[in-house]
């Protein structure tokens, strides 16, 4: 049974079904992003949306959406759903849903009079070429199908409008046509199994609107060109299917094709397979080499979101040799920024002075999860060249003091994950001793410590003289720069001046295997956190007690960066919330892990159905905002589900070992 289904009172209700949004990957770097009626709503929403390297490094939006009619007795009923200015709403198509479920792949059901069409959606993986298979599962009469594209060419975050550039001419191909708006782009091939007609009649349809880019502060208006249409008898019982893509497909291979992408799915039956699934999603290969998108529809790779979310996506989930492959992937553009080499792959924000850090603790996560001995044989090479030059101070902007903590320069550009800017400038502008940079920075040389003791040479062994000089100076600087007399830890310490804010990055000081912190004061910083920073949906980013608290993440785009983290609730820092209290609260804890994740359970068929968001609002109703689908996000979540499954008294973990 489908875990993500809705029926005909809730797919006809546009108040609740028409901001409920669904995203499909290709693991290539294409997507397709709409709603659970077919509307599209943002400019980032499309059927086929495709990278272009040879334009830029943006997506483009080729084929925006896909009206279908079905004609019976010379009687039109159009299943198409479009917005316009002034809450217009055409064709209206979405009266006629029965059903919408995804167990494998998207399923909605149309019902009209005694015609029940199931659609079915895939992308062909590794290929920019979108599938939709149509089944007539019954009818009465002769039916016929119609089909209508929306063509944009665009980039994915501007708008097209009505010109005489465009470019109307189409070529037939098997069983269709491709067309190629503007001069850059590739040519786009729509075909369908079966023979069919297109009749060519080019028009523009004006003043398309898209409501979530009006909530952002954009323009929210745009153009699209629909060539004409392709109209195929159907029988009943009979699939038709409709290719989209950058090159041709033999007509008769696409059913073939379709049920192959089907096949290749898992069901999603439950809250951790959805979660699974949503992991999925965030896999890219090029080139041979494997990444992961920080977040759908606008993030690319970045380093330090690859390396929080690489162990929940991959490890987690049982998927080792993924997370091999993406560590290979990082090692190289972390080997290229310590060589002063121009990156060989495509990784952003290398540069991060906390990006080190977390490299280490992700190769932690494997030996913990896999095994010590083969983490080192691995990676005891990557991680030893990292520590190396982190202590002998070549990183650009991450230098070890005599104190033992690491500092780094923040007034001039954001550095942290805290990043949101104004004119190039930190709106958080955290510098000097940062709280979880120095408490990733005495976990990684305990973490190393431990490695080195038990696998390494004796050269590596003689080296550990430094690594433990410094390991002490942290531990004895630690407490006395950032706990405070209220039992919790400053955010960061710049000179003689602390920053008193509530702010979550404390919790790492709690949460990772190795803690600066003694036990007492672990309890205190965790109860802090409790009472002021947890919503159902995450860690807020700021305490409501603090100064400038502003959870709501609306309005536009100056606002949105100024309130990005000043109270809004993150849900990958729950994974480690939930970590930290195991720590705290052993088996006690629990039953609270538990209630903690249902709001997380019922966020799979709120907003972004099937995946987590970016963010959401610090206070109720907690609104989902940001990108649609966010990795660290799923894998915080992935990781708290880890920890419970650890906790079974059928499983061969123990509490210690968390």
């Amino acid at each position: 049974m489908s875990y993500l289904k809705f029926d005909k009172p809730q797919m006809t209700n546009l108040q609740e079904s028409l901001f409920k949004e669904v995203l499909l990957t290709n693991k290539g770097g294409s997507y397709a992003s709409t709603t659970l009626t077919g509307c599209n709503i943002r400019k980032y929403d499309g059927l086929l949306v495709v990278p272009i390297p040879t334009m830029d490094d943006k997506s483009h939006v080729l084929l925006s959406s896909l009206d279908e009619t079905v004609i019976q007795h010379g009687a039109e009923f159009n299943l198409g759903l479009h917005k316009y200015q002034g809450e217009n709403y055409s064709p209206k198509g979405h009266k006629y849903i029965n059903r919408f479920e995804w167990f494998k792949v998207p399923i909605t059901t149309y019902r009209v009079g005694g015609v029940v069409l199931q659609k079915e959606i895939a992308f062909q993986s590794g290929e920019p070429r979108i599938l939709i298979r149509y089944t007539l599962v019954d009818a009465h009469s002769k039916t016929k199908l119609r089909f209508k594209p929306f063509l944009a060419f665009r980039s994915a975050n501007q708008f097209t409008h009505e010109n005489w550039a465009a470019n109307l001419n189409y070529t037939p191909v098997d069983n269709g046509i491709k067309m190629c708006l503007y001069s850059g782009y590739p040519y786009l091939y729509m075909q369908l199994n079966k023979k069919s007609e297109f009749v060519y009649d080019p028009q523009w349809y004006l003043g398309l609107d898209y409501p979530r880019e009006r909530e952002r502060g954009y323009e929210a208006n745009e153009d699209l060109l629909v060539p004409g249409y392709f109209e195929v008898d159907i029988r009943k019982g009979e699939q038709i299917v409709f290719s989209a893509g950058l090159s041709e497909i033999r007509p008769t291979l696409m059913k073939k094709q379709m049920d192959k992408e089907v096949d290749k799915h898992e069901g999603i039956g439950n809250f951790y397979q959805c979660l699974v699934h949503a992991a999925h999603q965030f896999k890219i290969e090029e080139n041979g080499e494997h990444y992961i998108i920080a977040g759908w529809p606008w993030f690319k790779c970045r380093a330090r979101d690859m390396l929080v979310a690489m162990p929940g996506l991959t490890l987690n989930i049982g998927e080792n040799k993924l997370f091999e492959s993406y560590m290979e992937t990082f090692a190289k553009a972390m080997r290229d920024f310590m060589n002063n080499r121009k990156l060989s792959v495509n990784i952003y924000e290398i540069d991060k002075p906390d990006v080190p850090l977390w490299a280490t603790w992700c190769i932690q996560q494997y030996a913990k999860l896999v095994s010590c001995k083969e983490c080192y044989a691995k990676y005891g090479t990557l991680l030893n060249e990292i520590m190396s030059y982190v202590l002998a101070g070549k990183h650009p902007n991450l230098f070890v003091h005599d104190n033992g903590l690491v500092y780094s320069s923040g007034h001039e550009k954001a550095i942290t994950w805290m990043n949101s800017t104004i004119d190039g400038k930190p709106i958080v502008p955290r510098s000097g001793y940062i709280v979880e940079f120095n408490a990733l920075w005495y976990n990684a040389l305990k973490f190393q410590t431990e490695l080195i003791k038990e696998f390494g040479t004796e050269e590596e062994i003689a080296s550990l003289y430094e690594i433990s000089s410094v390991t002490s100076k942290v531990e004895n600087s630690f407490s006395k720069t950032f706990l405070n007399e209220y039992g919790y830890l400053f955010d960061y310490v710049d000179g003689t001046t602390p920053d008193w804010s509530v702010r979550p990055n404390q919790i790492f000081a709690v949460a990772l295997d190795h803690s600066p912190l003694s036990p007492t004061a672990r309890k205190t910083v965790l109860d802090i956190c409790t009472r002021e920073l947890v919503t159902p949906k995450g860690l807020r980013s700021l305490s409501p007690k603090s100064g400038g608290y502003n959870p709501i993440f609306a309005g536009p785009p100056q606002q949105r960066d100024r309130c990005y983290y000043q109270g809004t609730a993150w849900p990958w820092l729950m994974g480690f919330y939930l970590e930290a209290y195991l720590r705290v609260y052993k088996r006690s804890g629990l039953s609270y892990i538990e209630r903690q994740l249902i709001g997380f359970d019922e966020e799979m068929s709120y907003h972004f159905i099937g995946t987590l968001p970016e963010l959401f609002d610090g206070d109720p109703p907690f609104h989902g905002r940001g990108a649609f689908a966010f990795a660290m996000s799923v894998s915080g979540i992935l990781r708290a589900e880890r920890l419970l499954e650890k906790y079974n008294e059928n499983n061969p973990y123990k509490e210690e070992t968390i």
